[in-house]
Formats: C-alpha cells, structure tokens, sequence
C-alpha cells in the first residue's frame, strides 16, 4: 500500500499530465464490466450501469453535441437529476473537451439565467420534470443562443436525448486538452454574495481522489453513497468525479429526500460508506433507523456538524460522524478523515486537520505573517505554496473579487472562513468572515452560539448574526426556528439566551430571539446569515 504522499504524487502526475485525456481517466481506461453507478428510483428499485455502457453511451452523444456546433471550451448545461443520462451527458461534454455547467434542479429560471446567460452556452441538456424553466420570460430570451435537448417528451423545437443517441455513431478520438483543460464551470453557493464562476480544471481531479480516497476511505469493496446534489461542489466532486476517477461503484438516489427513503436505501442496498450534509443525519435522527443499517463510516460536510448528532450516530448507527471541510474553491482540504494512515480520534466540534497536499494555517486578523495564538479564532488560509493539489486561481471575468480571495504578493488564499486552532492542530469552525461579531472587544463566532440553541429541546434550526449597537459596536440577535407544537414567547427567549450564558459565555447571549417559520438558505442548503441582518420579523428581547 502506498503512502498518502505516494499516492498524492501519482494522481498529480496522472491528472496534471499536459497529454491528460478526461475521458480516458473517467471512463475509458476502467474495465468495462464494472459497475460504475447503481441508479435507485423513489420505487428503491435499483439499475446499474457499467463503464462499457457509460463509454458507448457518452461516445454517442459526444458526436451528437458536436453536430449541434459544441466544440472544446464551449459551455453545455445540464439540468438534471440524479440519474445515468446525467453521467452520459457530463463524459459526453468532457469527451469533447467542453466544459459542463451544473445547474441544481431547485433552481428557478433566475438563477438558471444567471449561469447559462452571457458565457456562451451551446446547448442546455434537461429533464422532461425541468423544461418549464428554460421558457421564455423576464429572465430567459424567447430566441435563446442554446439549443435544448430533453431527457423525456420534448417541446417544440427541443431534441430528444434518446433519439440523439439512437442516431448518431461514437465519437472515436476523445480530445485531449490536458491537465490545465477546464472541465467544469460550478458556481459558488452565495452565501456572502452573489455566485461566483468557478472554473474547474482537470488537474483539479487529483484532490477529489485524494479526499475520496483518504477523507472518506471510499473502498472498492464499499457500497458508498454520498447523498449530495450533483449540482453543487460536494455532490459533484465526490458523488460522480471522483468514483469515477477511481473506477468505484456509487450510489445515485433519483428522488425526493426523506428520512424514510433514506433509511431505506442505506438498509436495503447495504451502505457501508455514507456521507451527507449534517441537516440529512438531523433528520434521519428525528425517524427510528430499521434494521440492516451496517455502515463502516459515515461523513459529513457542507456545514459544521453539531456534537449532539455525533453523539446520536455513536448510539444508533456504532460510529460517529466525522465531520469535514471544504469548498467550491478547493474541493475538502480539511477532515476527520477515516481511511487509517489519518484516522484520529475525534474532538467535539472540530473539523478535523489539513489532509495531505493541503498547507492549512489560521491567520491573526491583523497580519499575513502570523498565525492567530491557540484557541483564538482567525482566517483560515492556505498557504499556496506548500498545497500542491492547490488548482483554484480565480473567478472567471471577475479579478475584483479574485483579488479578495488571495494576498497581494499571492502566497495566501483565504477561505472566508473563521476557526480556531488547537495544539494538536485540530481546527474549529467559528463562521464566516463576514458573519464574525465583535462586541466590545470580543470575538463571537456564530457556530458556537447556534451549537448552543440546538441544544434546547423546542429548536430545530438557529442562525445568530451580528447587529450595529452604538456603544459596543455589534451585538448579537438569533433567528429560532421551532419543532412544530413548540411557541415562541418572551418566556422561551429568556430560555434561550439563558442557555447561551450558562453554556457559552455571559456576554454571547443574543440580545434578541426571533422566531421564524424558516432561515435563508441556498438552495445547497446553506444558511445566508448575510440576508437576516436587515431582517424585520416578529421577535423577543431582553
């Protein structure tokens, strides 16, 4: 077994390779009886597919999207579910040296338009389920520049996905473009802005593998399973690029979420190796787990993972949750990672340490030169230099906010994100950058408040955001939302705010306790805390 560093130096070589072919690394060179996906339909009912299926199919609609004008470095789309058509479509375009647009299945035709708008889309692939959204309206053009190929019954001037591949002959030569060739354009979620345009690389690839790899310790024996959209980073990255990089079998779950449902796939399929953002394991906490659940390790990330549902896995499933860190920028750098050259133990509420090819440090707020004391949270960065699977170097037509993401003599890109560091070198979200409150002289990361509200038996989810006070600069205010039955009153924000000095601090209590019916979120699920502070909702202070 090689080292991790080994291993690190072997995908860089692979996928940074100026010859590198796409294709070939996700499909072509993996044996064509293996399975590489397992599709499950609402019915659970399971449908595999191998990589010689996935090679003839993606060959096929390559030749067709070239038809229809798309040559290397034009934008396709794709509008879809969980499914195998999408894997075909995301070879096809990667087999002709396009660059695929991931657009979420949640989105309304504004965002839709805000990503396929402008960067020379050729062509948008959809579900039949999604087509009304690409209609002509305030945001999408009646003659669009794109053409629309439809996975079910088409519209009107619209070619069916089935037919394309029906009439056309592989493509035999797929391009090569190298490992500096854009496979991917994704947006970041937002959730301190507007979305920015990520251009992916294939070098890029060779961290995915790395974290699926050594982050999750995805096995060939594994039936693993990421629960993650593949409209978003996590879901795409290590759902459907990374196990196809590694030639390993994945799960896809082409259906509504439910705690139910999910119970079921994992008993039923046999899931060994689980990972999903940390609101699916709060859900799933809410609903009896059935029994055949025999999971070897499950995984969390998106957002920080709360110490409660770490004790609940413990006591129900016989593992915890480990919970990791990332990106769209960076893919997972950070991770309580299971595979057992890594493997440590847990510390609550901390999101593990700098994985291998990731130079990780916590900057005082002051300087560049620094890293903050112990215990003191600062800006998460990386040190460029020292991260060789490091492959993000700007936005595309956006250097303004490029330049915020690096220091000006390049040695560091910043995160956004605020943590502490332990001795050990365990670092512990505190929030954004941007979400930080500083109250007279002190430092409040919202994480820690919001951990605390959980806690209380009447709250589902919590947001704490920072407010402008005359006299102490900022000060703290929590947006509740409450399990159904619960009812918010001057009563229970006394509760609340009680429970945040009893268990965190005196001074960190929020001054005022709103209670919604829900928080802002990306549609990835994240919270905007940007979007609560000029919020006026219905509220209790004292």
């Amino acid at each position: 077994m090689s080292s991790p560093e080994q291993r690190m130096a072997d995908l860089l070589k692979t996928f940074g390779d100026p010859a590198a072919c796409t294709a070939h690394l996700l499909c072509d060179r993996h044996p064509s009886d293996a399975v590489a996906f397992t599709v499950v339909g609402a019915d659970l009912g399971g449908q595999d597919t191998t990589f010689g299926e996935l090679r003839d199919a993606s060959a096929r609609m390559a030749s067709a999207l070239m038809a229809l004008g798309v040559g290397p470095g034009d934008r396709v789309a794709t509008l879809m579910g969980k499914s195998t058509e999408l894997v075909v479509a995301a070879l096809a375009i990667w087999r002709i040296g396009a660059v695929q647009v991931p657009l979420f299945t949640a989105f309304a035709p504004p965002a839709i338009a805000l990503r396929i708008t402008g960067n020379g889309t050729k062509v948008v692939i959809t579900d039949a389920g999604q087509r009304s959204k690409l209609a002509a309206g305030p945001d999408l053009p009646a003659d669009p520049p794109w053409r629309i190929v439809t996975t079910g019954p088409t519209e009107a001037g619209d070619l069916s996905f089935a037919e394309l591949l029906q009439g056309h002959p592989p493509l035999e030569r797929p391009a090569a473009l190298g490992g500096d060739g854009t496979i991917v354009e994704l947006f970041t979620s937002g959730t301190s802005g507007p979305p920015k345009a990520v251009p992916i690389p294939l070098r890029a690839v060779a961290g995915f593998a790395m974290y699926q790899e050594f982050g999750l310790d995805h096995r060939p024996t594994d039936v693993f399973w990421n629960a993650a959209d593949p409209g978003w980073a996590y879901g795409l990255y290590y759902a459907i690029i990374a196990p196809l990089a590694l030639g390993r079998r994945s799960l896809l779950f082409n259906s509504l979420f439910s705690a139910e449902a999910t119970w079921a796939v994992l008993s039923r399929y046999g899931v060994t190796n689980f990972t999903a953002g940390p609101t699916v394991y709060r859900k799933l906490r809410g609903t009896p787990a059935p029994e055949g659940v025999r999971l070897r390790c499950a995984s969390a990330a998106g957002e920080p993972l709360p110490a409660d549902v770490i004790t609940w896995a413990e006591r129900t499933l016989g593992i915890p949750v480990r919970d990791h860190y990332g990106s769209t920028e960076l893919g997972m750098a950070i991770a309580n990672a299971w595979h057992p050259a890594l493997r440590d133990d847990l510390k609550p509420g901390s999101m593990g340490r700098p994985l291998p090819g990731w130079s990780v440090t916590v900057l005082r707020e002051d300087t560049n030169s620094a890293a903050a004391e112990t215990g003191r949270p600062g800006r998460v960065s990386v040190d460029i230099a020292k991260s060789p699977l490091m492959w993000f170097e700007g936005y595309r037509d956006a250097p303004e906010r490029t330049a915020e993401k690096f220091s000006p003599d390049g040695h560091w890109f910043y995160t956004g994100d605020t943590a502490a560091r332990d001795e050990d070198g365990h670092l512990f979200f505190s929030g954004r950058s941007d979400d930080v409150i500083l109250m007279a002289g002190y430092r409040i990361g919202p994480f820690e408040v919001e951990s605390v509200l959980l806690e209380h038996e009447a709250v589902v989810e919590a947001a704490a955001v920072g407010v402008p006070h005359e006299e102490l600069g900022e000060v703290m205010e929590a947006f509740v939302v409450l399990r159904p039955g619960a009812e918010g009153g001057d009563t229970l924000a006394a509760e609340l705010q009680q429970l945040v000095k009893d268990r965190l601090a005196k001074h960190a209590y929020p001054r005022r306790v709103h209670f919604v019916a829900e928080l802002p979120k990306t549609s990835s699920g994240k919270t905007q805390r940007f979007l609560l502070r000029p919020r006026k909702v219905s509220s209790r202070a004292r």
